[in-house]
């Protein structure tokens, strides 16, 4: 048993350059993962064109492709977030970055389907662990008078990658600066570069103490801690207040597959019908539609492949300011009003594009447009489903929580859903298109409403006050 103040004197610290460090050492693996999925959604048309090097149709990059690399993010959640609650953050945040490096790199010399195939699936699995190590160390290390915000920003992050990936491919794809069967190599060899970068930025982000405590390890924690405050104080140049709660706990080395189970799915039973419906809309919404907005630009409007990164640049760009301009209130008006305001409002505005686009009133442009009002909302809200699941289960399972639904949510939607959303849009049949949309804003409208009634006011309170660790004493 120990007694300590390290929880609260993380949260009593004011934003630094020291948090910065954090942000951007662990948040911008999200652009990383914005890049990968747009360059792919956007290369589509190219990859299933003569000579450009593989024998694949366009509904096998945005069907299979799309679905082996959810499928990897979820075995990559799993396996990796048991890792990381039982090793440590900071080894898991590393790891997971190398496996994402170098199946990233095999894709881009690619040869053969199959190759293609099992390298999405391998760069999925190493996106899938970075999820968990990173949301889990992110909460962790954050003040909770700013956790929501930064969670929210950091997870919308995804879509300035994006944007570079939108704007990657239309230079990538232009035949007169590169053969039809190198420029798409490209785009994911600059997925490497980036990624060694970060890895290299990495390096200075600590573990996170609150993980040492509970791990037996409090003399590093206690001096991680007191190396922030002191770079703090010189930076603010005054003293901190004193921390003002202590907690007692039980060092353990882990925590069994059983206690974990009780915990969330008996104990937690409200949160986690919360995290599963919060995830399945957002999952269905973004991996199903998303990946195949491209495929609609093409099928229903004749917009050469070439040009379909412009308008997923628009797209993208109303995505990243969603979390950007509404991240803030979920700190300050609430998590509950917040989260089911954004999912009620994109499925109904989705519902009405749907309605718009089955009436033949849109074109290219508009619809653009409307997706891009969509997308404001359901970003921030999609981001508000890791906030969510990061921060109201306790700290030994909090890895292997965001793993768990995220798996199983992003399954559910993230790996049926493409797999049925090519068949739709690939048989040029407005009605089908429809039909996907629909149920993709039926499935956000029902997390809302889910999110209204079961939704943890957790804005302001720190995470041992939320939900208590296990480990603390009775």
């Amino acid at each position: 048993m120990i007694t300590t103040a390290v929880p609260a004197r993380l949260d009593r610290l004011p934003w630094s350059r020291w948090h910065w460090t954090i942000v951007i050492g662990l948040g911008t693996v999200w652009i990383l993962d914005g890049l990968e999925v747009t360059v792919v959604g956007n290369i589509a048309g190219r990859l299933s064109e003569e000579g450009s090097g593989l024998p694949i149709t366009s509904a096998q990059v945005t069907g299979m492709a799309a679905a082996l690399y959810v499928a990897g993010a979820c075995a990559g959640a799993l396996f990796f977030g048991r890792m990381t609650d039982r090793f440590g953050r900071k080894k898991l945040f590393m790891v997971t970055l190398v496996v994402y490096l170098a199946a990233t790199a095999l894709t881009a010399v690619s040869f053969s389907t199959w190759w293609f195939f099992l390298f999405r699936f391998l760069t999925g699995f190493g996106i899938g662990g970075e999820y968990a190590a990173i949301n889990s160390a992110i909460d962790e290390l954050i003040p909770s008078k700013y956790r929501g915000r930064v969670d929210i920003v950091i997870n919308g992050s995804f879509w300035l990658g994006a944007i570079g990936g939108s704007l990657l491919s239309i230079v990538a794809l232009n035949t007169d600066l590169f053969p039809a069967n190198v420029g798409w190599r490209l785009t994911f060899a600059l997925g490497v570069v980036l990624g060694l970068v970060i890895l290299l930025v990495r390096r200075n982000v600590p573990e996170s103490p609150r993980w040492l405590l509970i791990h037996g390890r409090e003399a590093e924690a206690e001096q991680l801690v007191g190396e922030a405050e002191e770079r703090v104080e010189a930076e603010k140049g005054r003293p901190l207040p004193p921390a003002e709660q202590e907690m007692t706990v039980h060092q353990r080395e882990s925590i069994g597959f059983g206690t974990i189970a009780r915990t969330v799915f008996s104990q937690y039973r409200r949160r986690a019908v919360l995290g599963f419906s919060l995830f399945i809309g957002q999952a269905f919404l973004y991996n199903a539609i998303t990946f195949g907005f491209g495929a609609i630009l093409t099928t229903f409007y004749d917009v050469p492949t070439s040009s379909t990164g412009y308008y997923f640049a628009v797209i993208a760009a109303g995505n990243l300011l969603g979390p950007l301009l509404l991240g803030k209130l979920f700190d300050t008006v609430g998590r509950k009003i917040m989260i089911s305001s954004t999912y009620l409002l994109s499925g109904v505005l989705l519902f009405v594009t749907a309605w718009l686009f089955g009436r033949g009133s849109l074109d290219d442009v508009t619809l653009t447009a409307c997706w891009c009002v969509v997308l404001f909302f359901a970003s921030a809200g999609a981001s508000s489903a890791y906030l969510t699941v990061s921060e109201v289960f306790p700290m030994e399972t909090r890895a292997m929580a965001i793993a768990f639904f995220y798996a199983i949510g992003t399954a559910a939607g993230g790996i049926s859903g493409p797999l049925i959303f090519a068949e739709l849009t690939e048989s040029g049949v407005v009605a089908d298109t429809v039909l996907a949309f629909r149920i993709g804003a039926g499935l956000m409208c029902a997390a809302g409403l889910v999110a209204a009634f079961l939704a943890v006011r957790a804005e302001g309170r720190s995470l041992e006050d939320i939900a208590e660790p296990l480990s603390a004493k009775p």
